[in-house]
């Protein structure tokens, strides 16, 4: 069986670098931690690192435990808090899930929310990529999540409650953002900023200009609608962008304009399958809404581009 204490000196070899970094941050000498190390390596049965010379480095295969390594250790800390909460008598602790945009758009501020009703609320937020939160939701503890939908797993209840649609973004002296409302036509043949071929704005973006026949003209392409803003500000080109992710970017000089063609987006709350949702995490859901509405008031854009749910 593995040994926890081997376990958490390689996590700490591999996010130090070092054996001798590696044994400051454990309190252990580093002969300790060479033997925890060579313990471990013995009992996977694969080999966990290359020696060159006295150091280690590292094998692809010790990089790949090193991940799950990670995710157990971050749960037994989790679990340790858990009991450490119940055996106190406290109860307000949220385990938040959510995809790393929409921490900034609404889960920060609603959680500033949660704390003035709940002063003695404790919380964990694990940010995770839209397009890998499904496989993490099987791998994490968690008493909500916050992400845009869709999302189809058996393990987890999903509760919608805010359909919006896509915005278009641009710089402030952009041609464009005189107008209030931009069409398809008007950016066919514009420079645009885009993210990746696997985002849901993307795929819609490539749908609309398949109907016209017209292959958009990406002449930037990036991983986020974060940096999709950034570079839009910078003049770089349009974006079609999610109005909670351009409001929330903090990007000087961006402009937002609602779009004529619906490009619908949902939002929805994630909940494990067979769970009571708690105190917190019903405070939490109420905190996001009304945070949602805040947002919704800094963006002129039509009444109807919001509908909470």
């Amino acid at each position: 069986m593995l040994n926890v204490r081997e376990l958490e000196a390689f996590r700490a070899f591999i996010e130090c670098g070092s054996v001798t970094l590696a044994a400051d941050r454990l309190g252990r000498t580093q002969p300790q931690v060479g033997r925890l190390l060579t313990s471990l390596e013995e009992t996977v049965g694969f080999r966990l690192f290359d020696r060159v010379g006295k150091r280690l480095h590292a094998t692809q295969e010790g990089w790949r435990f090193y991940e799950e390594v990670d995710r157990v250790i971050r749960e037994l800390e989790s679990l340790t808090r858990s009991a450490g909460q119940i055996r106190s008598g406290a109860s307000d602790h949220l385990r938040v899930l959510v995809a790393p945009h929409v921490t900034n758009a609404l889960v920060s501020r609603a959680l500033v929310l949660v704390q003035q009703k709940l002063p003695a609320l404790t919380a964990e937020v694990a940010s995770r990529v839209r397009l890998d939160i499904e496989t993490w939701i099987t791998r994490e503890q968690f008493d909500v999540g916050v992400c845009v939908l869709p999302i189809d797993n058996p393990s987890i209840v999903v509760e919608p409650f805010l359909h919006t649609r896509a915005v278009i973004v641009m710089s402030e002296g952009h041609p464009l953002a005189a107008q209030d409302v931009v069409s398809l036509d008007d950016i066919l043949d514009l420079p645009l900023v885009s993210t990746h071929s696997r985002s849901l704005l993307r795929q819609q973006l490539e749908r609309m200009f398949r109907e016209e026949r017209r292959k958009p003209n990406i002449r930037y392409e990036t991983t986020n609608g974060l940096v999709a803003c950034e570079l839009a500000a910078q003049g770089l080109g349009v974006a079609l962008a999610d109005p909670f992710i351009a409001i929330s970017s903090g990007t000087s000089n961006l402009v937002i304009r609602a779009f004529a063609e619906d490009v619908p987006l949902e939002y929805g709350f994630l909940f494990p399958l067979g769970k009571t949702p708690s105190k917190a995490a019903s405070v939490f859901t109420d905190a996001v809404r009304e945070t949602v509405l805040e947002r919704v008031k800094q963006l002129s854009l039509p009444q109807d581009a919001f509908t909470l749910i």
